[in-house]
């Protein structure tokens, strides 16, 4: 095989794995009770903490619109609550309840969680640094995409 063929082999795997992955999340979800997408928003905030409604819009690429309807939904299941900005009252913060929303999705990914981590312990410190070095990679090449695109 050359290595032409090897980079498409391995682009093909890449792309299944990212719809396999939207599949899995989307399972979370529902079993979560809201959407593969919804779920995911929230592990926005999560990850980042409380942010106000804008950031959160520039955050996802959502349009304030639709961040509202979501920090609505979110909000009917008491996994988020808004403030209002202590600097400025035009401004809401979005606050997560940290402890419901793990609560619902610990039990979710833990096996998946133990799983990655046995699947990660079976490559050597060099095969890791690796997969370090792919995913670092192919991250920066996502957020340039992204921001060349927002850009147009």
């Amino acid at each position: 095989m050359t290595n032409k063929e090897e980079i498409i082999k391995l682009r093909k795997l890449s792309q299944q794995y990212a719809y396999t992955s939207i599949q899995m999340h989307e399972a979370i979800g529902r079993e979560a009770e809201m959407s593969g997408t919804d779920h995911k928003y929230l592990g926005f905030l999560l990850q980042k903490g409380q942010m106000t409604a804008g950031d959160f819009a520039k955050l996802t690429g959502l349009t304030t619109g639709a961040v509202t309807g979501l920090i609505d939904r979110f909000e009917a299941k008491k996994l988020v609550k808004r403030q209002f900005d202590k600097t400025d009252r035009r401004k809401i913060v979005v606050v997560p309840n940290t402890e419901k929303i793990k609560k619902i999705f610990e039990p979710l990914y833990k096996d998946f969680q133990d799983n990655t981590d046995k699947l990660m312990g079976s490559f050597s410190t060099e095969e890791l640094k690796t997969l370090e070095s792919y995913f670092l990679k192919a991250l920066q090449l996502m957020n340039d995409t992204t921001s060349n695109l927002k850009k147009n």
